[in-house]
């Protein structure tokens, strides 16, 4: 590994990746906020962040998500065509957040965190999914503000603990690789209770 990837830096990445795939808008909001700020250093091209431009759009983006995942269905709907956003921008963000670093580095950098940010995503819109079952709203907007505190909670950690954060990545990614195999079993059983079609009845000559 390249002497220009400490431990800090991966934390601070796999941390925004998780972060990412739950609240995109204000994790770049964040970042750049605290980058501007002077309360962190962000690595490489990730200064970008620090526009006021980038940080206002990001922030106004957010907004508009803060008020999407409160409301049934339309939260689904919201995290299906994310599914397109958060994933390769996360794996930007770290391929950005690499550039003093040999392209074959910020390939495996990049598709590390966007494993992360698929799977912190994955794991959201399965149990919002899992949810809107129910007519009630309230349990919506107890499990999307549980989503806010727990992306400000994976920030923290990526900004003053990294190695937390690095854990803590790793534990979305086996809860994702656990809850696809639970999906995949649960397929396999309704696939293989299916009735068998019924042959027609042979017509007597």
């Amino acid at each position: 590994m390249p002497s220009e990837i400490s431990i800090p830096l991966i934390g601070l990445l796999l941390g925004a990746a998780a972060a990412s795939g739950l609240r995109l808008y204000a994790t770049i909001a964040v970042l750049g906020f605290l980058g501007h700020a002077g309360v962190v250093t962000l690595p490489g091209g990730l200064s970008v962040l620090t526009n006021p431009w980038v940080i206002v759009v990001a922030a106004s983006l957010y907004v508009v998500e803060f008020v999407a995942d409160k409301i049934p269905l339309l939260d689904s709907v919201w995290d299906v065509v994310h599914t397109f956003v958060r994933v390769p921008a996360a794996a930007l963000l770290a391929w950005a957040a690499l550039t003093g670093v040999s392209a074959e580095w910020r390939v495996v950098a990049a598709l590390l965190c966007g494993s992360v940010a698929f799977s912190a995503h994955g794991l959201k819109a399965s149990t919002r999914a899992v949810i809107n079952t129910s007519p009630e709203p309230l349990t919506n907007w107890m499990a999307s503000l549980a989503e806010d505190g727990l992306t400000a909670f994976l920030l923290l950690l990526a900004v003053k603990y990294p190695l937390a954060a690095a854990v803590a990545a790793g534990i979305v990614l086996m809860l994702a690789a656990l809850l696809a195999t639970w999906m995949g079993r649960a397929i396999r059983r309704l696939l293989s209770n299916r009735p068998a079609p019924r042959q027609p009845e042979a017509k007597l000559s």
